[in-house]
């Protein structure tokens, strides 16, 4: 006589895994570029590497770190957002240092909110941010922005604040969008915030990286937004280190005591080597940064030459390092389709772009990332250029 088995838990079955790795792993099948997730193909700085080697080397560092960070690393990091950022968090009780911000992002909206909340978030999003809703039993509000520039829109966001509304979910400069929110614009959303009560929690990891005049800038800054805030970044981007996972969380006292709660029972604490190598990273000069977008802006113009070329439409991106393209003039209507078909046929791997998108959207667009040597998209350009992408399948 058999055993009645009781059905499986149904929390996860609001997503699925990460289109974004899953379009590596094709690549990786295929063999194609992989312009899909936004892994640098290049080196980290030198002085992070040796002290990286150093840090290895020194038995210390091969144990926990406290919960929320070493101390060293946490000072670093606030010395960093004095200098760079315009905020003074106490590294004693406003900082956490977590397993990336992905994790961050995670332990924040565990941490600050109750099942039935709400939370806004913009649309086009970074993939992690709804899963991260529902695993907290939050629903997520979605907020387009206007596109083809990605522009907010203000009316859009009163609307959708309702009495359960806990948190705004903000990513700038933004992924998959390009967008680097301005400081009137974010002045708004602070109005709006402290008029509502609702907490930002904010992703800053591309910071660094912004192009034509743009310039980052930090809502946690702004006057009145200090104790409102949840303020996220890393390494992995700004220092090509992305399988480091170091990140971390800034906010005012009271929310880092619930974050850091949650923190340490997801991941005990962060890599300690990579937090001492880290120190080295956040020391470095201002000259790095000035000479990282100068970089980034070269790569960026030629992925947007290849594509233009390849006869794929997409609004230039003011920051980060990803293009949305868009294949609807070349008959497309099917945005996994047309992904396979261009790895398969040009050899080179994007994002679908209806992973950034809740309800239809992004049906004919692919994400694509410019983190690659010159050589690697000039590769990839060459592949686009050779390759006819009009559709020509059942779509």
């Amino acid at each position: 006589m058999g055993t009645r088995s009781r059905p499986l838990a149904r929390r996860t079955d609001g997503f699925g895994e990460s289109v974004i790795r899953e379009m590596s792993r094709f690549g990786a099948e295929v063999g194609g570029v992989n312009l899909a997730q936004g892994l640098p193909d290049f080196e980290p700085p030198r002085e992070v590497l040796d002290a990286l080697s150093k840090a290895i080397s020194d038995p210390e560092h091969h144990q926990y770190s406290f919960t929320w960070g070493s101390a060293a690393f946490r000072s670093a990091v606030a010395a960093k957002y004095a200098r760079m950022n315009g905020m003074r968090p106490d590294p004693e009780t406003e900082v956490t240092i977590t397993c990336g911000v992905s994790e961050a992002e995670v332990a924040a909206i565990l941490a600050l909110t109750e099942p039935g909340d709400e939370a806004i978030v913009f649309e086009p999003w970074y993939e992690n941010y709804l899963p991260a809703c529902i695993l907290a039993g939050v629903k997520p509000r979605f907020v387009p922005l206007r596109e083809p520039d990605y522009a907010l829109d203000f009316d859009a966001l009163e609307k959708a604040l309702r009495r359960r509304t806990r948190l705004l979910l903000l990513n700038t400069p933004g992924n998959p969008s390009g967008r680097v929110l301005t400081r009137d614009e974010l002045s708004q959303i602070a109005r709006i915030c402290s008029r509502a009560g609702v907490i930002a929690v904010v992703d800053e990891i591309y910071e660094h990286i912004w192009f034509d005049g743009h310039e980052h800038v930090s809502l946690g800054s702004l006057p009145g937004m200090e104790h409102s805030t949840v303020t996220l970044s890393g390494l992995g981007k700004s220092y090509a280190v992305t399988g480091w996972r170091i990140g971390w969380a800034v906010a005012s006292a009271p929310l880092t005591s619930r974050i850091r709660k949650v923190h340490d029972y997801l991941t005990i604490c962060a890599p300690a080597p990579f937090q001492e190598a880290g120190r080295a990273a956040l020391a470095l000069p201002d000259s790095y940064y000035g000479n990282l977008r100068r970089e980034y802006a070269a790569r960026r113009e030629i992925l947007l030459a290849g594509l233009d070329a390849a006869g794929l439409a997409f609004t230039p991106p003011q920051g980060a390092y990803y293009v949305m393209a868009d294949a609807a003039a070349l008959g497309w209507r099917d945005d996994r389709a047309f992904v396979e078909f261009l790895a398969r046929r040009a050899g080179v791997v994007a994002v679908p772009g209806s992973s950034f998108y809740a309800r239809n959207g992004g049906r004919t667009r692919a994400r694509f990332n410019f983190a690659k040597r010159k050589e690697t998209l000039e590769e990839a350009a060459r592949r686009l250029a050779k390759t006819d992408l009009s559709a020509k399948m059942p779509r």
